[in-house]
């Protein structure tokens, strides 16, 4: 039976230095003229966060404000090698502590600029799954039954409707946030990723989500070692100032140290099966929960180190048809073509609309390049998540073409929600020359039988501009009139040494050169030629002799 998410619970931890700084800012907000609360229901008080709405990772569902352990580890830069010791509260399941740095590493390789650190993986993981169940995964780091965020119906949480006929979340009504890093289906649907190699994306494996929660994190261009840009990450993921201060003090702890335990050791968050939650589940039909005591009752103090249950608080009313994304259009966009190693000179630009057919600002487009291709966006990237303007356009970063030619696609999609896509056609052809000519004319010959001494060297030309990577043909050929390819006369090597009259594969050089692997010359003297094509048509024939040295005079 799939374990499910309970009411949100905060531990305190007021005697240490981390815990302390997080009890201040969790009640920093809650003086005259301010309320504090958690997840969608937040009424904000620093201005920093985006309104809540459905286009989040979670979807704004529930998470775990437990604070850090009693015991803060005071070791900076040794988080990445310590010891197998102290409490299981405060380690990281092996499979779990291996996930994030996997993914560290692999977002690391594609998206270097993003500095993306496993501790921030690991803070986020800890609030929502409580480390996927305290490491209750499998062999392959799947967990053994799903972990399921409450119905997202609109009762003490966020109205999200079925966007995956329940092939996640096991809801075709409503959605649910899923596995251990708690993605709402649209979401991943979007930026699912095969983390560990097994030709999947399964939300519930916390390869998979911890690399997808890494690559979510580094969108729109973030340097998360920059504050502001990991503020606007972990906000990203759930709108709420609470919850950018709980993952930041685990977040700051983990940085200070942390250690590895074994997997299934973890401290599992009430609600997930380690413990009870008291309070009845929001998510379960029939369920009331009550924010307050009945009048008749007196509440009573929490218990030094217990956990003290929170009440959802009211979802905010559903967005007016004016600020709701209906449609993702495409904004004018022209054909989309470059040579491979060439910038597009196109750039794609989409509109977005809201249900009243009118452009919408600030709406979240997330552009991904699909296909077989080494075409990225600028800086690499293959997937950019981009606001709109004040007139609901917003333009892709300029596409850069590799080296793989042919056909791929790019679609632009309203991030987070279940809406069609607007999908591009772009081409990259091989790179072309419109010349080609020798770097010298310096006459080319050998004797009978020799080789030649000097090298055939060419550059390749675009419109005056020098051309590098382009393909180029070498045949030695009868006559310029009617090119055949010669049987006798000067020749190159294969690789076995043997004779070959026509070199393939051949390309120019970053400064467009071309130089020729050695030429020989068999018994027959005379005059010969060869014949090189660059891709695009240019040619240029050189001529080549076979003749016996002069004989010196008597």
């Amino acid at each position: 039976m799939a374990a499910q998410f309970g009411r949100r619970l905060r531990k305190g931890a007021t005697t240490t230095a981390v815990a302390a700084v997080a009890v201040a800012a969790l009640s920093a907000s809650g003086g005259p003229g301010a309320t504090l609360a958690t997840g969608s229901g937040d009424q904000q008080s620093t201005g920093t966060t985006p309104s809540p709405d459905d286009t989040a990772a979670t979807g704004n569902s529930p998470y775990y404000t437990d604070l850090p352990p009693l015991n803060t580890p005071n070791k900076p830069g040794t988080a990445t090698d310590l010891p197998v010791t102290g409490s299981a509260e405060s380690g990281i399941p092996a499979s779990i502590l291996a996930a994030y740095k996997k993914a560290e590493q692999t977002v690391a390789g594609s998206d270097a600029a993003c500095r993306l650190p496993w501790q921030l993986l690991a803070a986020i993981g800890k609030v929502e799954s409580g480390q996927a169940r305290g490491g209750r995964v499998d062999a392959n780091g799947t967990t053994f039954s799903p972990i399921l965020g409450p119905v997202l119906d609109g009762r003490g949480f966020a109205m999200i409707k079925d966007t995956d006929n329940g092939a996640y979340d096991g809801d075709a009504t409503h959605d649910r946030a899923v596995g251990p890093m708690q993605f709402i289906p649209s979401t991943w649907a979007t930026w699912g990723q095969d983390g560990n190699g097994d030709g999947r994306k399964d939300p519930n494996n916390i390869y998979d989500a911890a690399l997808a929660a890494g690559r979510y994190l580094c969108a729109g261009s973030r340097d998360l070692s920059i504050a502001t840009d990991l503020d606007r990450a972990v906000l990203s993921y759930n709108h709420s100032d609470a919850y950018l201060r709980t993952v930041r003090s685990w977040f700051d702890y983990y940085k200070r140290g942390t250690h590895e335990i074994p997997d299934g050791t973890g401290v599992v968050p009430p609600g997930l099966g380690g413990g009870t939650d008291p309070s009845p589940d929001p998510s379960t039909p029939g369920a009331s929960p009550s924010p307050t005591p009945p009048p008749s009752s007196k509440p009573k103090p929490p218990k030094p180190g217990g956990s003290t249950p929170t009440s959802p608080k009211p979802t905010p009313p559903t967005p007016p048809p004016s600020q709701t994304v209906a449609r993702v259009e495409n904004a004018g966009t022209g054909a989309l073509t470059a040579t491979a190693g060439g910038a597009f000179a196109e750039r794609i630009k989409v509109r977005a609309t809201n249900k009243l057919g009118g452009s919408l600002a600030k709406a979240s487009v997330t552009f991904t390049i699909a296909g077989d291709t080494d075409a990225t966006f600028a800086g690499g990237k293959k997937t950019v998540a981009l606001l709109t303007g004040a007139d609901g356009t917003v333009t892709a970063p300029v596409l850069q073409a590799g080296e793989k030619t042919g056909q791929f696609t790019v679609r632009a999609v309203a991030t987070g929600r279940s809406l069609p896509a607007v999908t591009y056609t772009a081409t990259v052809t091989a790179r072309q020359a419109d010349a080609i000519a020798r770097t010298d004319d310096t006459a080319l010959t050998a004797a009978p039988g020799a080789e030649f001494t000097d090298t055939v060297e060419v550059k390749a030309t675009y419109k005056g501009a020098v051309v590098a990577g382009v393909a180029v043909t070498a045949t030695m050929i009868t006559n310029a009139a009617e090119p055949v390819e010669n049987d006798k006369g000067p020749y190159f090597k294969d690789a076995d040494g043997k004779t070959i009259r026509t070199l393939t594969d051949l390309r120019t050089d970053a400064d467009g050169i071309l130089k020729l692997p050695k030429i020989y010359a068999d018994d027959t003297a005379g005059t010969y030629k060869l014949r090189l094509t660059a891709q695009g048509g240019a040619t240029v024939v050189i001529e080549l002799k076979v003749e016996a040295p002069e004989t010196p005079a008597a």
